[in-house]
């Protein structure tokens, strides 16, 4: 069933789902291999780099999509428990969409590279786009370098670290529900058996 019911997530709903933790993966790896294992201005570095963009990128499409399709379908029916546990993972899920849409946004308007492996296109660094030269330095009458620091802040300290956070919460929450709870909330990301 490609729609959710309410029992289940649909094998949409489920595909943007497992393709974004994939691609959420492959990003860190990616940004952890040209860091740890490569040296500065080499073609590995710059591929891994590459490969980093292009996910986030990837991530940031595959987010916005999941929000559509969140918002045009209705949401299997909550498990069992307090108000305050369904507080709780409203809060979380929003938390994982927040930083689903600002992580890709704040690492492409702060990187000042093209990026050059997105499919069959390439998608130009930010300081080259129309939107760069109107507001950014036509309205806020910033450089490129101002304009970046607080981007990569965003995206490179607390960003980065915040969404470790929520994966975690995120996986260890539904592994909780799964084993000691023993509800459906796992399987209705999964099998939708049980």
């Amino acid at each position: 069933m490609l729609k959710n019911s309410d029992l289940n997530y649909g094998l949409v709903a489920k595909t943007l789902h497992w393709v974004t933790a994939l691609l959420f993966l492959t990003a860190y790896a990616a940004v952890y291999y040209r860091h740890w294992f490569t040296e500065p201005r080499t073609p590995e570095n710059w591929t891994a780099l590459q490969l980093h963009l292009s996910f986030g990128v990837s991530i940031g499409v595959l987010a916005l999509l999941r929000i559509v399709w969140s918002l045009a379908n209705k949401r299997p029916r909550a498990e069992p428990g307090s108000r305050l546990a369904h507080l709780a993972a409203h809060g979380g899920h929003l938390a994982l969409y927040a930083v689903l849409i600002v992580m890709p946004l704040t690492g492409y308007l702060g990187t000042g590279v093209a990026t050059e492996l997105f499919f069959l296109f390439d998608v130009p660094k930010f300081e080259d786009t129309y939107l760069f030269k109107t507001v950014v330095e036509g309205w806020m009458g910033l450089g490129f370098k101002e304009f970046e620091q607080p981007m990569d802040f965003i995206h490179k300290n607390g960003g980065a670290y915040l969404v470790w956070l929520l994966i975690l919460g995120h996986a260890g929450a539904a592994l909780y529900h799964h084993y000691t709870l023993e509800d459906r909330t796992l399987l209705k990301m999964t099998t939708g058996r049980g």
